[in-house]
């Protein structure tokens, strides 16, 4: 006679569905601004160094 010893509720898979949307969302989000990041920096479309203050803006 084979009896789990303990029976999962339906609330933890509902749970563990909803991390794992969660997870994937996430996931989602950071492989985005990586990418953007590549491409941003592989484009050099980003400044280094700020921009020089001009000597009418001193006064």
């Amino acid at each position: 006679m084979s009896m789990a010893l303990k029976v999962e509720h339906e609330l933890h898979h509902r749970r563990l569905g909803r991390n794992v949307g969660l997870a994937l969302v996430l996931l989602a989000f950071v492989a985005l601004v990586f990418g953007l990041t590549l491409v941003k920096t592989k484009r050099g479309d980003f400044n280094t160094q700020p921009p020089a203050a001009s000597a009418e803006e001193g006064n």
